[in-house]
């Protein structure tokens, strides 16, 4: 004899069940909605990140628990994965980058699409970490500019999301013409790039 099984006993509203993105600031009617380009754009880009992660030591094996299904850094619109530095606009530097490995670090941003950020995991990557040697770079910070640092060694999952939702902050809140002004043209100078 079998039991009738029966799902979903207590109703809930759809709205409960999905996390939207929140609506930008504007005026709105019957029909239609104005809000400014900047808010859309950032919307769009802070929903639709393309990290490539530069990865050599164990923070990269931090961040394959982030991509994991327990933690699921796809939920926050980080989904795609790239691993070709002219698809992506989110360079994220794991682990221990050695003086040798500074241009190339550079060379890979600089082959990014604009507008790139970066994000700096872990104290290797952040601060040369435990190895104050003359071998290690103290902080990628010195070749290429870091948008966020993402300290501990290594850093939980849970400081990896923390980071990129920090970066969608600033991606979401950015002015279309940040990447023109003179003070950003500036920052770019003082690391040698046009």
């Amino acid at each position: 004899m079998s039991r009738p099984v029966s799902y979903n006993l207590i109703k809930k509203p759809l709205e409960a069940d999905i996390s939207m993105a929140p609506m930008p600031s504007g005026h709105q009617g019957e029909g239609f909605f104005a809000t400014s380009l900047n808010s859309v754009i950032g919307l769009a880009r802070k929903n639709s990140i393309w990290p490539l992660p530069f990865a050599t030591s164990c923070c990269g094996i931090e961040f394959m628990a982030t991509m994991g299904s327990h933690y699921d850094l796809a939920r926050f619109g980080s989904e795609r994965v790239g691993f070709s530095p002219r698809q992506c606009d989110l360079l994220m530097v794991m682990g221990t980058i050695a003086k040798k490995m500074g241009p190339v670090v550079k060379q890979v941003y600089l082959q990014m699409a604009e507008p790139r950020w970066v994000i700096a995991v872990g104290a290797c990557a952040s601060s040369g970490g435990i190895f104050d040697t003359y071998s290690v770079l103290q902080g990628i910070d010195q070749v290429v500019p870091v948008d966020v640092y993402v300290p501990g060694c290594p850093p939980r999952p849970e400081a990896i999301i923390d980071g990129v939702l920090r970066i969608q902050d600033l991606v979401g809140k950015e002015s279309l013409r940040r990447r023109n002004s003179e003070t950003y043209k500036a920052l770019l100078e003082s690391y040698g790039i046009q």
